[in-house]
């Protein structure tokens, strides 16, 4: 059991998913410039495997994510990089559901989007693994199947920001506490998704998320 605080998202931490959005990416780390950050309420969890198609959309789209837990409490100020492991109890990896129409039309407009992102079990999780059965991040291949077919993939060492690096950031923003996750942004090949398809997200061979959209009517 893992008491969940806040829900924190990384936007465009893939130069290839930056890029498929139209947004532009960086070709070197001196020129990454500050993070894009929003969140999810905690309650938008979904943690059975399955997750309800939501109201108010015509495209929703899926966007599997390294996640990270923190178990401890950072301390006051700004949080230095090489402190910044200290804090993570373990991962998981998640779907970043978007109602990818809404926040095109807010985007359009310049208007916040936050109900593309923050809607009811739009936070598909896996189970947490501690920290130390995953070793070292950089070299595993985070990747989505939608019924059976790849969807994403990408080593986790192509994400511009690494966890350090976020929780680094965050920290200028927000009192980062035990209990935070940390959504760390998502690859190229985000598409649509329609009730009854099944997703398989992996992280290598040691962690799963099985999510099945359901009809809306299932709400």
């Amino acid at each position: 059991m893992f008491p969940v605080r806040r829900i924190y998202c990384v936007g465009r931490n893939f130069a290839d998913h930056a890029r498929e959005m139209g947004a532009e990416a960086p070709a070197a780390k001196a020129e990454r410039g500050t993070p894009v950050f929003f969140s999810k309420p905690a309650d938008a969890l979904a943690l059975e495997g399955t997750a309800v198609y939501p109201p108010g959309t015509q495209d929703l789209h899926h966007e599997i994510e390294l996640v990270v837990a923190l178990g401890r409490d950072a301390p006051a100020g700004v949080l230095a990089v090489e402190d910044a492991q200290a804090l993570v109890f373990g991962y998981g990896i998640g779907l970043d559901l978007t109602r990818r129409d809404l926040q095109a039309a807010a985007k359009a407009k310049g208007l916040p989007w936050d109900t593309a992102k923050g809607f009811d079990q739009s936070a598909p999780l896996s189970e947490l693994v501690p920290a130390a059965a995953l070793g070292e991040l950089a070299p595993r291949t985070l990747s989505l199947h939608v019924n059976g077919a790849l969807r994403q993939r990408s080593r986790l060492d192509q994400m511009i920001w690494d966890v350090p690096d976020i929780l680094h950031e965050l920290s200028r923003l927000y009192a980062l506490r035990a209990g935070d996750l940390v959504f760390m942004g998502t690859p190229a090949g985000v598409a649509a998704l329609q009730p009854g398809d099944v997703c398989l997200g992996q992280l290598d061979d040691v962690l799963e998320l099985h999510c099945r959209i359901m009809p809306a009517d299932m709400r």
